[in-house]
């Protein structure tokens, strides 16, 4: 292993510091605008959105030091959502869905995430300081987030969202399995940044990474161990599970793809590579002699409800299609019935016009026939019948009847 590098990672996860006044106070002040509007525009996701800002404004302000940290990891989950809102929003339009679609799902996304996310960890990994400290589960700034509870927030939050709409659940897990796929792979990168969920330490201690805050040597950096690159490890598999998604996508025919087997993909992709990729991070909320950690205890059942969602899916072969119930639907009998019922409204106008009116439209129709040449009129007449009135037999006729 001499052949393979080793390095220090040192980074200072904070990029910016801002009194907390000023932060409490933009981010309060943004909610009252957003609940305004939302009062005004009668929008529940923009009420419901404004109402957490102005409540995380007052958390912020009541909880947090003199300064607040902005974190690299925080900006990263930034970018989770806004790429996440793009790539559903891209979905949902192909599938034909409204353009709005996805800024609905914002609300409903960003709270499973943070509440599933942070309950997660606090069940699985850090019970015990949470029941010495409550408020510390509001402390979300402090570190302390779980992907496995971020997928089950995020689940549940779907349900609620495609159950308000009348869509089906696997529809909208579909659509969203891309922006899953993302989030797994930027969460990783502030995991990164934040020092935190670190590898094993190298047995022969020959290469790997160094990371001195994690291990408290800041003073000495070098002194560090040398621990596996788990993050970097996290971050392929999350990169690989995107583009094997798009791949996936594409050869079964985009919108010809069976119902389920997007999110089904997703969950068989991600959760086998984590039962791999957990085998060189540190043991947490285990003995340290655990043969298993706990992030692949928690990735046996999704990985297995991932390959059995897969046989499922294209057993069924369910087609897909967003259909909002919002929207009003048109069909081709639907317009059929409206020209009916237009031609129908004009045969009534015409049968209820007035009597007069129709007196008037008859004596004008006399009157274009008076008004023809006579020799129009004769024109249909017999030859012979001419001939005879031009010979003046007619009228010898007319004064000798007897003949």
């Amino acid at each position: 292993m001499l052949f393979l590098p080793s390095w220090t990672w040192n980074a200072d996860p904070v990029f910016l510091r801002i009194p907390r006044t000023a932060v409490a106070a933009t981010i309060a002040v943004l909610g009252i605008l957003m609940v305004v509007y939302g009062l005004a525009k009668k929008e529940r996701e923009q009420l419901i959105t404004g109402a957490i800002f102005a409540v995380v404004g007052m958390l912020i302000y009541q909880y947090m030091g003199t300064t607040v940290e902005l974190r690299y990891y925080s900006l990263l989950f930034v970018v989770v959502f806004l790429g996440g809102h793009a790539l559903l929003n891209w979905q949902i339009k192909r599938g034909g869905g409204g353009p709005e679609v996805a800024g609905d799902f914002i609300v409903y996304g960003v709270l499973g995430v943070l509440i599933g996310a942070r309950l997660g960890h606090v069940l699985f990994y850090d019970l015990d300081k949470a029941i010495a400290d409550p408020i510390w589960v509001f402390k979300i700034w402090t570190g302390g987030l779980a992907s496995h509870g971020a997928v089950v927030g995020l689940i549940i939050a779907m349900y609620f969202f495609t159950r308000s709409r009348h869509v089906p659940f696997l529809e909208g897990a579909d659509r969203f399995s891309f922006a899953a796929a993302l989030g797994a792979t930027v969460v990783r990168i502030g995991n990164l940044f934040n020092s935190e969920i670190v590898g094993r330490k190298v047995p022969d201690q020959s290469w790997g990474m160094r990371f001195p805050r994690a291990d408290h040597f800041e003073s000495s950096p070098l002194s560090s161990p040398l621990r596996y690159p788990s993050q970097l490890y996290e971050i392929a598999l999350g990169t690989f599970v995107f583009v094997a998604l798009l791949i996936a996508d594409r050869m079964m025919g985009k919108e010809k793809r069976p119902r389920g087997a997007m999110i089904a993909w997703f969950f068989a992709l991600y959760f086998t590579g984590r039962l791999f990729t957990e085998n060189y991070k540190e043991i947490e909320a285990l003995p340290p002699t655990s043969a298993i950690s706990m992030g692949q205890y928690l990735s046996f059942l999704p990985a297995l409800l991932g390959w059995y969602g897969l046989y499922w899916a294209f057993k069924h072969k369910q087609p897909v299609g967003w259909v909002d119930a919002s929207l009003p639907v048109h069909d081709e009998d639907d317009e059929d019935e409206d020209e009916d019922e237009d031609e129908d409204e004009d045969e009534d106008d015409h049968a209820a016009a007035p009597d007069d009116q129709t007196d008037e439209e008859d004596e004008e129709d006399e009157e274009d026939e008076e008004d023809e040449p006579v020799a129009t009129k004769r024109a249909a007449a017999d030859p012979d019948v001419e001939a005879e009135f031009e010979a003046g037999k007619l009228k010898k006729r007319r004064d000798n009847p007897e003949e």
